[in-house]
Parts: C-alpha cells; structure tokens; sequence
C-alpha cells in the first residue's frame, strides 16, 4: 500500500465558522440513493474486492446523471430512474475482471474515478487511475495510467472511446524520468478540469515501491482530438516537482467550466488552486497557490507553446483537522461480528472487540473541486475548526476569487458547532450562484448527506440535510488484520452544474441493521443494503438555483 498523504501538522485554526442548521430545505428538489457498497462489492458477479472509500465522481448534462465511485458506475435519468449500471469500472473500461473468484486470477486496478459533461463539445469524460498486475497475479507491475473515456456523441449510455495515458514517468512507455525510488512513479488522484481547448487532469506524483512526494503533474490534453476520437490526441505535461516552480505543488485542481463558460483571455486560459498548509509542521497556512495555463488554443497546432504560471493569493487562516469524527451510536453489525468467535471465524479473523462506533477520518486541508463560473474561480477545503465544547472538529472554508487580480470576493468558514463537515465540493451556475456538498457527522448525527447554499456577496448559508444517515459507518479500513491505517470515509465528493440545476453526490450511510439480521441469508448483506465489509451509501440530490 502507499502512504498518499503528506500532512506534517495538526495544530488547528481555532476558528469557529458561520453555520447554524436550517429549520427547511425549500431549495431541495428531490434526490435518489446513487451506488452503495452492496453494489460495489456484487457488481460483475461479485468478482470485485471489498473497496472504501467510495470517492464519487459525479457529472450531469443533456438530461443525464453519471456517478462513479470505487469500483463501479451508473448512469440515471434526471429522474433518477436508473439507465445503465451498476457497471464495474474493469468492465466499462475493457478489462479483466478486478479479481476471477472462480480461478483466482488479477485484472488491472483501478481507483480515484471521476467525470465531466462538456457542454461545448456535448462529450463526457470520465477518468481513472489504472495500476497494472504481472500477468494475473496480485504483483503490480508499476506501470500505471490514466485511462480516458470520451462519449462518442451526446448520450452516455452509448458508445465510448478510450485512451490510455501512461503516468509512471520513469522514461518508458515514452514518459518523462522523474527519478520516483523504486523505479516508477504513480499517478495518484487524477482530477478533471477543461477549458474551451483542452482538458486538464491533475496528479499527486508518489513513488509507487518506495518512499516520497514528488510533485503535483498537469497534463494538457486537446479536447476537440479527444471529442473526435482522434488516434492521438497531443499532450502537454507540466511537472509541480521541477526545482524552477516557485510553488509547492500538491493536489492542483483544475476548474471545471459551468455550462460552456471559459476564460479566452491570452489566448484561452484554464485556473487551478492547491493549498499549503500540508506542508507545514504547524498544520496551518493563509496562502493559496493560483495556476494558470495559458495560450491553450495552441495544443492542436504548437503544443510548445501552451504556458504555465502560479501565483500567491492570501486567505483567512486554515488547518489541516486535528482529530477524527465521531459517530452517533447504533447498530456496528461488524463491529460486533468480530467481538463474536464463531461469527470472526465465519469472516475468516480472529476475533478482536473494537469500541464502537468508531471514529472516522476527515479530509486534510487538501484542495478540493475547483470551478469557473460567472468570470469567478470557486473553491473548497476542509478546515480544522473549534467545535462547541472546546474540542476540535472539520469545517469547510470557501472561497470565491477574482483569478485576474487575485482578490477574494468571499472567504469564509463554514461549521457547525457540534457536528463535523467533511469532504465539501462546489458547484456553480453561470449566474453565480453555488451550492457546497458534504457529509455531516458527530456525536449527535449518523454520517448524513448535507448541503449549503453559496454566492459570492453573503458566503455560505445555512446547512441543510439532503438526507439523513440512518446508522453509523461500519467499515473495514482501519481494522488491523484489514490493512489498518486511517479508518477510511473518503477522498472526496461531487457537485455538478446543469443550466440553473445543481445535482450532488454525498456520501451517507442509507442503512442499519443488526448483527442477527447481518447473519441472516444471504449472509453478511443485511437484506442487499450492504456487504460484509462495509455499508458505505451515496445520495443524489438536485437544487434549483
């Protein structure tokens, strides 16, 4: 397993944020359950592995809904009545099933998913990170690459092109040598952005058999190749680990355009943010950095001649949190199974009691989704924050920035004072007024799906509920004999802009039920609302603006 994450600090930013919780949702449309664990896990005839987090990657468009998460795909109606899935994403992209039960054999890996409708080209994108395996072996081999899909027309639920971009910048496969130990590099946390003439993905750079950070990667992609289905499409790379970037470059994201709108300015220009505070044995930071990539009309004719510049903006303080979220008690059927011999024996462990509910973890200060809308750039990060009773808990700090002057039109925090708000992402509308997602949790609240509303004079309003947790998060990461490490929730969540519409996709729990009901048949799914090591759920939910 690799370490991907690089936050050296903890102190927190003492700051209590601005929300209070909001008595009616009169905003809220409707919504539906996206994809769960269950599906997940039983997709492709149970030939997946048990994955969290679910990381979802949503985009809306042309009278469709797509969601992706680990390891699997849907797409909808904007009714919410399901067209196409749940599809695994080895199957959607053409490979060899995650693993054969039957014989035991490996497909590809693949993880981080995420998508984007262009409005100007009426294509979708969607994007994972894929680790390839020697042979059919659990090995990985190091090669890895970002595989592509582009729609073929309009439609999602038809035909797809896809290409395959090598990321392991050790010289082969015509990649750059980056020096990652170990050998080859990895393309961690593919994000996806565009502008009138290209599209933009974004990399966390980690040596994949050895230790070390190496810089965020931005490739510059010609989107009318890709929209066309061109052979090959030409690619630009800029490395945020070369010495002569005055920026530390980790988790640059790239703008997502709202209905077709792009900077032309110097010749078409795609913004980025990333934040610092990552780096810092303080945990805290008031800068972000703004990218730009300029002149990007030139990919199709002189790539050479696309330009990279950052810059420094100054913000209200934030900080990486300080401490992992708590749950409010209810029924941990796995939990309880290990605590149980005969039932542990049934999973295959040795039987352990855990305290429950457990803890879980919350976003570092990580950029989250970035987008361009009404000549404005928006963004998000989670914040530590102090809580009510004088503990410290995550909100999300918000910001609208002006990307020609780089002054801020709004930075705020929003928090609640006795609940934890993770995982936010913006979208926006043409006119300039936004929504934030996130999951809310605490000591009072099961893992929920929650919103505010967001513009650029007030801030954030309000946080709503767009569904309600009905237990508390039962999963397997953080479990020793599972791996250990973090006790996994999420990398991070998804709004989508369509016309005056914003549709989001939250990660919540959408079920309970006890260990009896876990171990009634077919066993360990609770009645087809989970799997036996996780009960992760997501929520889709339209507001119009």
């Amino acid at each position: 397993m690799v370490n991907r994450s690089i936050a050296s600090g903890h102190a927190g930013s003492n700051r209590m944020g601005n929300g209070a919780r909001a008595k009616s949702s009169p905003e809220l449309l409707g919504g539906f359950d996206g994809l769960n664990f269950h599906d997940q896990r039983y997709a492709n005839g149970g030939n997946q592995f048990s994955v969290e987090p679910p990381d979802q990657g949503l985009c809306t468009g042309n009278g469709y809904v797509m969601e992706s998460v680990n390891d699997v795909l849907a797409i909808y109606g904007n009714s919410g009545n399901k067209l196409v899935g749940p599809v695994d994403l080895n199957t959607f992209y053409g490979y060899p099933a995650a693993i054969n039960r039957s014989t035991g054999a490996y497909g590809p890996s693949l993880t981080d998913p995420s998508c984007y409708y262009d409005a100007g080209t009426q294509r979708w994108f969607q994007i994972v990170l894929t680790l390839d395996r020697v042979g059919t072996t659990s090995a990985l081999a190091g090669t890895n690459h970002l595989d592509i899909a582009v729609s073929q027309t309009s439609n999602p639920t038809g035909a797809w092109n896809i290409y395959h971009l090598p990321v392991q910048n050790n010289g082969t496969q015509g990649t750059p040598d980056h020096g990652c130990a170990g050998g080859f590099c990895l393309g961690d946390y593919p994000h996806i952005g565009a502008d009138a003439n290209a599209i933009f993905l974004t990399t966390n750079e980690f040596s994949l058999f050895g230790p070390g950070f190496y810089g965020s990667q931005i490739y510059v992609i010609s989107k009318q190749a890709l929209a066309s289905g061109a052979a090959s499409p030409n690619v630009v790379l800029f490395n945020g680990g070369d010495p002569s970037i005055p920026a530390p470059a980790f988790t640059v994201i790239p703008a997502i355009s709202s209905g077709g709108q792009y900077d032309g300015a110097h010749g078409g220009t795609e913004y980025l943010l990333s934040s610092d505070a990552v780096f810092f044995n303080s945990g805290t930071s008031t800068d972000l950095w703004l990218w730009s990539v300029s002149n990007t009309r030139a990919i199709d004719t002189t790539p050479a001649a696309v330009t990279l510049n950052v810059s420094l903006l100054n913000v209200q303080q934030y900080a990486v949190p300080s401490s992992l979220a708590h749950q409010k008690p209810g029924s941990t059927p796995l939990l309880d199974c290990f605590a149980t011999p005969t039932c542990a024996a049934l999973l295959g462990y040795p039987s352990i009691v855990y305290p429950g509910p457990r803890d879980l973890a919350v976003n570092d200060s990580r950029m989250e989704q970035v987008s361009y809308a009404n000549g404005k750039l928006w963004g998000t990060l989670d914040t530590d924050v102090l809580l009510g009773d004088g503990s410290h808990g995550s909100g999300i700090n918000y910001f609208a920035i002006n990307p020609h002057s780089g002054g801020t039109f709004v930075n705020g925090t929003l928090a609640l004072p006795d609940a934890n708000l993770t995982y936010g992402a913006a979208a926006v509308t043409q006119s300039g007024r936004g929504v934030i997602a996130f999951t809310v949790v605490g000591s009072n609240d099961y893992p929920s799906a929650g919103y505010a509303s967001l513009d650029a004079k007030i801030g954030a309003g309000d946080v709503h509920i767009a569904m309600a947790g009905a237990g508390p998060w039962d999963g397997f990461t953080g479990i020793p004999y599972l791996g250990g490490g973090r006790p996994r929730w999420g990398d991070y969540g998804a709004a989508s802009a369509d016309g005056n519409t914003i549709w989001i996709a939250s990660e919540y729990i959408a079920q309970t039920c006890t260990l009896a009901q876990y171990l009634t048949a077919p066993r360990f799914q609770c009645g087809g609302t989970r799997g036996a090591l996780g009960n992760w759920a997501t929520r889709i939910s339209a507001l119009k603006l």
